[in-house]
């Protein structure tokens, strides 16, 4: 059972599209594990359909005398409504009638265009192992040019993935069974998304799925007994906190 998940202001940005490629894909992938969120967003979204296209809500309300209008964005904060409105403003077409002639203009899709090896669910290997990903991620376990090989340090290794997003750090991070991670706090923020077995840490016991966002206020470090797979996201280095691993502190920027 997935206990740990993104938050609501977290999945709103998420369904308005107000997020980096770096976040989308983690949410994305969680979303593909856990369907609470999945209905979340889904039912964000419902309500963004509603404000920006009053005109499909409206055919598809209770036309009664007390039926109310399209549902407001209540749980949208000011900035994210400004910004979308600002959005939709600028669009090339501003009446239904464009925005469906804008779609079907488009090229359409044939089955003899679809590459029969994305049928098959994403997968990295790993030693003798192939992991199952989620298919958020299927692009960049196709391609070479898009995931750096596996890098190995102790018991954990590591596959970038080359999302070009600034100064952030998308991997694959794997820990062998009864590796851990040296303890440490952070000087960003890090996400980890579980895919893969079982840790524990200061916080708690996470499983696939569950989703965890720390940053400087977090003092961690996670163990596994029967090994684990997780996605993370960097925006700074880690910071060790004891051991022989501070060491490695001066050339954090080097190597997170």
């Amino acid at each position: 059972m997935i206990k740990h998940h993104p938050n609501h202001e977290l999945l709103l940005a998420f369904a308005t599209g107000d997020v980096s490629l770096s976040m989308a894909l983690a949410i994305s992938a969680h979303c593909e594990l856990c369907s609470d969120c999945t209905s979340r967003v889904s039912a964000m979204q419902q309500r963004l359909a509603s404000h920006f296209f009053p005109t499909i809500a409206a055919s598809t309300a209770d036309k009664s005398p007390s039926a109310k209008p399209a549902i407001a964005l209540e749980s949208l904060s000011d900035s994210t409504a400004t910004v979308m409105d600002n959005h939709w403003q600028n669009e090339p077409w501003q009446d239904m009638d464009g925005l469906f002639d804008s779609i079907t203009c488009q090229a359409a899709i044939t089955t003899s265009s679809v590459n029969p090896r994305n049928v098959n669910p994403p997968t990295v290997n790993l030693g003798s192992k192939d992991y199952l990903l989620p298919n958020a991620l299927r692009q960049f376990a196709s391609s070479s040019t898009l995931a750096t090989p596996w890098s190995s340090f102790g018991n954990v290794s590591r596959m970038r993935l080359n999302t070009d997003d600034g100064k952030t750090r998308v991997s694959l991070l794997h820990i062998k069974a009864g590796g851990e991670i040296p303890a440490h706090t952070h000087k960003g923020q890090e996400i980890t998304l579980l895919l893969e077995g079982h840790f524990s840490d200061e916080y708690g016991t996470y499983g696939p799925g569950d989703f965890m966002l720390m940053n400087g206020q977090n003092h961690h470090s996670p163990t596994t007994i029967d090994g684990c797979l997780c996605l993370t996201v960097v925006d700074a280095p880690l910071h060790f906190t004891k051991g022989l691993p501070q060491l490695l502190n001066p050339l954090g920027q080097l190597i997170y």
